[in-house]
């Protein structure tokens, strides 16, 4: 049953999303991302266009917003290190910070077993230009404290399906 007469303890939407629809009125509370990891690069946004055309390549780059590529280059390197699809119990969040050095990146990601009653959880910092070996070594560092035993082969992306994309 779907509307007022649902019996429902609890809707969590998108809050960008009913910002768009001019609903944000009604929301209630903002999972905080230190409360709730989301899953890897949740958010992001990409836009694909033909090499050759150098017009719309330069006019695209615009629109490139450096920190956010970095966050979720290691985000989803962590994923992909992971070798765990989009559905797996994996969350990451990586954000940039002024560190004493200039601009550090603080990547947080865990793998949790679907009944939550096991979880590994770790963060790593490095330089937004080490954003991929950030999240390949978190993951690395993840997977010796046993994530790979949580993730399980439901956790990976198996025969028939593919991975489109770079992590790089």
């Amino acid at each position: 049953m779907l509307g007022p007469e649902a019996d429902l303890d609890a809707v969590v939407l998108a809050r960008a999303g009913l910002t768009r629809i001019d609903r944000a009125d009604a929301v209630t509370e903002t999972l905080d991302p230190m409360l709730m990891l989301p899953a890897p690069a949740q958010g992001a946004l990409a836009v694909e266009c033909r090499l050759d055309d150098t017009d719309l390549v330069e006019l695209l780059a615009l629109l490139d917003h450096a920190p956010s590529r970095a966050a979720v280059t290691a985000e989803r390197a962590m994923l992909a290190t992971l070798e765990a699809g989009c559905s797996a119990p994996v969350a990451a969040y990586a954000e940039l910070a002024e560190g004493e050095h200039g601009d550090e990146i603080y990547l947080r990601g865990a793998v949790i077993s679907p009944d939550g009653t096991h979880e590994v959880r770790l963060s790593r910092t490095g330089t937004p230009a080490d954003a991929a070996e950030i999240g390949k070594a978190l993951a690395a560092e993840l997977l010796d404290l046993g994530a790979d035993s949580i993730l399980g082969p439901q956790g990976h992306d198996g025969p028939g399906t593919q991975q489109f994309g770079s992590t790089e």
